[in-house]
């Protein structure tokens, strides 16, 4: 299997399956003398860590990552990178590949179970190996990393919908997306969330979602023309993501319903001299490169493949059967996708300002 790097200077390559030893990943194109430490990369995995609430899978994985390369401590005693590559690992401890034994010969509908096997004549059936969204841990422990390198950015993530039920904007609070299980800045929607959700979950069934990652503190300039857009590889760092069936920028798809005089970011003159934009219907991207505004990135997450209710499929002989997926699974796989996807703009963001410095200084 190849193509499992993503980066250009910042580069991350990710291995290991759900039910195997481990998982991991190799980080290439750190600048040396980055302070880091594996306590600092462990905050961001726990935020995505499995089993934390009744409305994610139930699987109790620690996350526990270790550095095995790339770092050195310094004469001053300061854990930093040294510009090599930086090798890390998480451990799995909690697989139980019996629950998977009964659809070893099925294909689970909505999952990649038939589309491997026609592509490699084999899949590994326990959680989806390769293709299960466990090896998303990895993308959070490189994004820490890329946070790392991004001074002056901030990089937040919530949960703007699950279902048909959305967050009310005007009462937004990026304070309150940490105080409840949905990373959810409206207390009040939360709360509907939580007994829609108990609703979904008790009918082993499952819902979409759709996350909002936002990077404030990005200078104008990042990004290149024709075919390094800055928004074109957040774009595919966003539908890399296991499950995400859409990807907008700023207005997204809502730009459509737009007149060119409503869509279009008025500019005036701001402090210093720098423009000011009235708006950002653009999410902070223009002809493929920032413009210093906020960058926003929204992507639709789909329902959860594996539900308990019996669905129609067939076996590898074609033979028609029905199935039920056993296990642990989130009702609501877009729950831990916000840390996720602020680990991708994390980076996708340390990988243009890396170009850009090369660039242009």
């Amino acid at each position: 299997m190849s193509h499992n790097t993503f980066g250009h200077l910042f580069r991350v390559t990710t291995w290991g399956e759900s039910h195997g030893p481990a998982i991991g990943c190799v980080v290439d194109g750190c600048p040396p003398g980055v302070p880091i430490t594996a306590e600092e990369i462990q905050a961001y995995l726990d935020k995505r860590r499995p089993g934390q609430s009744r409305f994610t899978t139930q699987r109790q994985e620690p996350d526990a990552v270790e550095i095995l390369s790339g770092v050195f401590t310094d004469e001053s005693g300061q854990q930093v990178t040294t510009g090599t590559p930086i090798a890390l690992e998480i451990r799995n401890v909690d697989q139980r590949s019996k629950d998977y034994g009964d659809i070893k010969e099925k294909f689970r509908p909505g999952h990649a179970d038939y589309t491997y096997w026609k592509k490699y004549g084999i899949r590994d059936y326990r959680g989806g190996g390769r293709s299960s969204a466990r090896e998303t841990a990895t993308r959070v422990a490189a994004g820490a990393i890329a946070r790392k390198i991004l001074s002056g950015v901030t990089i937040r993530g919530a949960l703007v919908q699950i279902g048909n039920i959305a967050v009310d904007r005007s009462m937004w609070d990026w304070e309150a997306v940490d105080s409840n299980p949905f990373f959810c800045p409206d207390p009040a929607t939360a709360v509907a969330w939580t007994e829609y959700l108990d609703a979904i979950r008790k009918s082993g069934s499952s819902i979409g979602a759709v996350i909002e990652i936002v990077a404030e503190g990005v200078p104008a300039g990042w990004g290149a023309p024709l075919y390094a857009k800055l928004d074109q590889d957040l774009a595919s760092a966003m539908m890399s993501i296991n499950a995400v069936k859409g990807v907008e920028i700023g207005a997204g798809m809502a730009a459509a319903e737009l007149t060119g005089e409503e869509n279009a970011d008025e500019i005036r003159s701001g402090p210093h001299g720098e423009p000011h934009f009235l708006t950002n219907h653009a999410g902070g991207i223009l002809g493929g490169i920032s413009t210093g505004q906020p960058i926003v990135c929204r992507f639709a997450v789909k329902p959860t493949s594996s539900i308990l209710t019996p669905r129609k499929t067939v076996d590898k002989n074609g033979e028609e059967t029905d199935i039920i997926t056993k296990g642990r699974h989130d009702p609501c796989v877009g729950i831990r996708a916000v840390p996720i996807g602020e680990a991708m703009m994390a980076i996708v963001l340390a990988d243009h300002f890396l170009r850009h410095r090369a660039q242009c200084g």
